[in-house]
């Protein structure tokens, strides 16, 4: 049975819209944002009626926190608000929801536009599958595009891919971030990450190819790969909702540089606040990096990369991360 949110601070209008859906749907209940985010991490709702104004986490910061979890921004949200004008209106479907409703709702349009709304997230669910094949071969044509003659050594398609699975099948096997990481989302994440550096792509060959130590021009410029990937992804996103793993992808291609201890780029963002799937990356993107050959340098031995990675535990890297690189070292393509 399908299951529906339904989030507002006056307790009359919860159980009066509760009542009105209940019998056709598993209902879940929450009286303001913070624990209706909680309800939505633990059980994955299949659409939101969502209350805008509302003391501390209001209506449009809830969508905003949705909007930027891949595990939960493609859940569809109808706003319920007191206001008629058409000003709101707009705001609301600006923040990405699928439609917006007049309060105290009238039963037979709520019903209808939930039907509506929960149909047409089915059709985006089986698009996706039907989509799969073609993005695969998609992100695979983009990845090697990026992987410029003389940059990486072959197989780093292959490598980022399997490295990326094992280190999260193995996270997940040790049950950490339960919340961010599941069986279902790991091979969305592993077929994001090879758009990593796709922002390259606008970096001039120049650059990219040089053989000596960057300048700190030249360095502020290859920085910029991170920003120039994020935006790429986004409006391809925008464009796509229905390959959800672009969604990991942009916030992959804009926070692989960044570092536990905050002194990365392009945001300078530190711990946790850095995307889950960002500090996935660094830490295959380094161990990859080492370990084949560049224009510029030889490839090292993956006894001699493994070390390396380690030694950044906590200060480049997330020491979870690290800890889970560890134990799966043996196992990865070197």
């Amino acid at each position: 049975m399908k299951q529906i949110l339904i989030v507002d601070d006056n307790i009359s209008i919860l159980k009066q819209i509760a009542a009105q859906v209940a019998g056709g749907y598993d209902v879940f209940l929450a009286k303001s944002g913070d624990l209706a985010l909680q309800i939505c991490v633990k059980e994955k709702p299949s659409l939101i009626l969502l209350d805008i104004e509302m003391p501390g986490m209001d209506g449009f910061e809830l969508m905003y926190r949705l909007r930027h979890n891949p595990l939960l921004d493609q859940i569809p949200v109808i706003f319920l608000t007191a206001n008629q004008d058409q000003e709101t209106a707009l705001k609301c479907l600006e923040t990405g929801a699928r439609d917006c409703i007049t309060k105290p709702p009238e039963k037979t349009l709520l019903l209808r536009r939930i039907e509506t709304q929960l149909a047409l997230a089915e059709f985006r669910s089986q698009a996706e599958a039907a989509l799969s094949p073609m993005a695969d071969s998609f992100t695979i044509t983009f990845a090697k595009m990026v992987d410029r003659a003389g940059e990486r050594s072959g197989g780093h398609v292959e490598r980022t891919t399997r490295n990326m699975e094992l280190l999260c099948r193995e996270l997940i096997r040790q049950g950490q971030f339960t919340d961010e990481l599941t069986e279902a989302e790991l091979p969305l994440i592993a077929r994001a990450s090879l758009l990593h550096d796709i922002g390259k792509v606008a970096i001039s060959d120049r650059i990219i190819l040089k053989s000596g130590r960057l300048d700190d021009d030249e360095f502020t410029a290859i920085k910029r790969h991170t920003v120039v990937g994020a935006a790429i992804l986004e409006r391809m996103y925008r464009r796509m909702p229905s390959l959800r793993y672009l969604r990991y992808a942009e916030l992959i291609a804009e926070s692989h540089h960044e570092r536990y201890d905050g002194r990365g780029y392009p945001r300078g963002l530190a711990g946790d606040n850095i995307p889950l799937a960002g500090r996935l990356m660094a830490v295959v993107d380094v161990y990859n990096a080492l370990v084949e050959k560049r224009h510029y340098r030889g490839s090292m031995s993956h006894e001699q990369a493994v070390p390396i990675v380690m030694q950044g535990k906590g200060s480049q890297f997330d020491p979870r991360i690290v800890d889970a690189f560890g134990e799966i070292q043996l196992r990865i393509n070197g």
